[in-house]
């Protein structure tokens, strides 16, 4: 008869379910939170409606579902990293978590993970929304393509300035800053507004804008066409933000 062996064997669950399980947890707390919950859906949902049932000429309906969508990039992509992750530097949340198994690369890989189901939540529910409301995108399989690629090298922007703004100013201040950056862009980025609709002496420096890039692209990519300069624009805007997270970013207040 074998004996039964009690003997402790500690061992860290693997990699992945580690960043899984993170993830879902980050997403979790980001649905728990009714602020984050007003930048996600609420407001996104607000000027959809708004947009199509008041006299608030923001655009016809082939302009407006993808600019909430892109509003949806932004609001996650940045606004909502910013701010979760200053009051988790504030309270130590990141050091601590930062010296268990999960470790810095796990823990950036579950917010990030975070960050892309909250997306893929918000960009379904809006999406549905607006084809009850009578959007009919006319999609190409290239101009699709063209769609994804700019949600993603946009998410990945906005994610990075957020993480940055998040490890250099008090929480307090990040909350304060981060909510205004979101409102002055949400007038004066070109997500929600057309670029054309902007006085022609701005133009030139708002489509410079990431997101100017995202809104112009996603409008023009719903309607089957595309544009190569929001692309360009989103990759040079990725680069320079990488570097900065990287070179930038600190764990500990």
């Amino acid at each position: 008869m074998t004996a039964l062996d009690l003997s402790p064997a500690p061992a860290p669950a693997p990699a992945t379910r580690r960043i899984i399980r993170h993830g879902l947890i980050e997403s979790r707390l980001l649905i728990r939170n009714g602020e984050q919950l007003l930048l996600a859906l609420v407001i996104p949902l607000a000027i959809l409606v708004a947009g199509q049932f008041t006299n608030i000429s923001i655009g016809s309906l082939d302009l407006l579902a993808p600019s909430v969508l892109a509003l949806a990039v932004w609001s996650s992509g940045f606004t909502s990293t910013a701010i979760t992750t200053a009051f988790e530097r504030r309270y130590g949340v990141l050091e601590r978590l930062a010296t268990t198994p999960l470790g810095k690369s796990g823990l950036l890989a579950g917010k990030a993970l975070a960050v892309i189901m909250i997306m893929l939540g918000q960009l379904v529910i809006l999406s549905g929304a607006a084809l009850g409301l009578g959007w009919r995108p006319t999609f190409s399989t290239i101009s699709a393509l063209l769609a994804i690629l700019l949600v993603i090298l946009a998410t990945a922007t906005f994610v990075c300035f957020a993480l940055l703004l998040a490890s250099r100013l008090r929480a307090e201040s990040t909350l304060a800053l981060a909510n205004l950056i979101y409102v002055l862009l949400l007038i004066g980025g070109a997500l929600i507004i057309p670029l054309e609709r902007y006085p022609s002496v701005l133009r030139p420096v708002i489509e410079l804008l990431p997101t100017a890039a995202l809104g112009e692209g996603l409008r023009a990519a719903t309607n089957g066409q595309l544009l190569g300069w929001p692309v360009l624009v989103l990759l040079a805007w990725l680069v320079a933000a990488g570097i900065a997270a990287w070179k930038g970013f600190r764990w500990t207040s």
